[in-house]
């Protein structure tokens, strides 16, 4: 596909990146505009933004505003871990797969992938990868990273994510959370992000965003800092401090000082299960696996799939036993009920 083609694809359900920017957070960043403020997090936004993380993780809980997940990401494993350490993760993992290697490159971190079938750890996976704590010819095990909600559209439960924190704490080893999607999940649990996070075992996360509304704007959310250390320093080193960090900062605080997180990733994933369920009503059509958040993976006939790959950007994610494509379809905050009948109607043609 040559770059004259991939733009005139419609590029609505290739991801939840493509949508714009909530006009709330709009709204919030002309707000903090006008005024001069004080850089690098010293500004009375940043400090307002630091007792709403307190609120919504408990006291003890510090955020570091950053560009973007990746940043996050790295910042968050290097804190965690010493030099010698490795981190735990799922082989479906977007730390593992769709970080240009920043992990290794920039952080200087191993990764452990487990095959999971769901895309999430288990407790069972991190106590088969104790076989090598203390070996001297092995990268030690000292972190494990659980990504929520997953790149398969699972979400893991309070009650997983604290039996696999319980094993990995009994050991010493700090549990890290890619919440690129953490709002999506959570609205799909109906819990908070407290109850996902601080009260689950999670000892830092990567707070997201920009998935959800925001534009450019993510945090290393420190909740457990006994486990961490450096984090600011790194955050500098590793080019993730921001001079003017109000417009970070405002761009959090709205979301997530307000129910607007909850509102963007519910419609979200509303849309998506809307979507998921029109097309698995047409013939030839069937959903892989259920659609907990605001991805859903349709398995379609290959003349379905052609045809929507003729009109829209999308992934083809795997490929069935049955020999047929499926297909991963995103929603945004922004996606419409015209935009799922005209995806659905492209299908129906085909």
């Amino acid at each position: 596909m040559t770059r004259a083609q991939t733009r005139l694809l419609d590029p609505s359900f290739a991801s939840d990146n493509v949508a714009g920017v909530s006009p709330e957070i709009l709204d919030a960043l002309a707000r903090v505009n006008p005024d001069s403020a004080l850089p690098y997090g010293s500004d009375p936004v940043t400090s307002e933004l630091r007792e709403v993380v307190k609120e919504t993780f408990g006291p003890a809980a510090e955020i570091l505003p950053v560009f973007n997940g990746t940043g996050a990401n790295v910042v968050s494993l290097q804190a965690l871990l010493p030099r010698w350490g490795a981190a735990i993760c799922s082989t479906q993992a977007h730390v593992n797969n769709d970080e240009g290697a920043a992990p290794e490159r920039v952080g200087s971190l191993k990764l452990l992938p487990r095959p999971t079938l769901t895309g999430k750890l288990s407790a069972a996976d991190v106590e088969a990868e104790m076989k090598n704590l203390g070996f001297v010819h092995a990268a030690q095990p000292l972190a494990v990273t659980l990504t929520q909600s997953t790149e398969l559209g699972t979400v893991y439960s309070p009650a997983e994510i604290s039996e696999v924190a319980a094993a990995a704490h009994s050991h010493g080893v700090g549990v890290h959370m890619d919440g690129a999607r953490i709002s999506n999940a959570a609205a799909a649990l109906g819990c908070t992000l407290g109850e996902i996070t601080t009260e689950a075992g999670v000892d830092v996360l990567s707070l997201g965003g920009t998935k959800n509304g925001a534009m450019a704007a993510e945090a290393v959310v420190i909740l457990d800092p006994d486990r961490l250390g450096g984090a600011d320093y790194i955050r500098k080193f590793s080019m993730q401090l921001a001079s003017k960090q109000r417009y970070i900062s405002a761009q959090l605080l709205e979301l997530f000082g307000t129910d607007l997180w909850r509102r963007n990733a519910s419609h979200a994933n509303a849309q998506a299960a809307k979507l998921g369920q029109a097309l698995s009503e047409l013939e030839g059509v069937t959903l892989s696996r259920p659609t907990e958040v605001n991805a859903t993976f349709p398995e379609v006939p290959l003349e379905v799939a052609a045809a929507i790959r003729e009109h829209y950007l999308v992934h083809v994610w795997d490929t069935a036993s049955s020999g047929r494509p499926v297909l991963r379809l995103m929603c945004s905050w922004h996606t419409g009920d015209a935009e799922i009948e005209a995806l659905v109607d492209c299908a129906r043609r085909a």
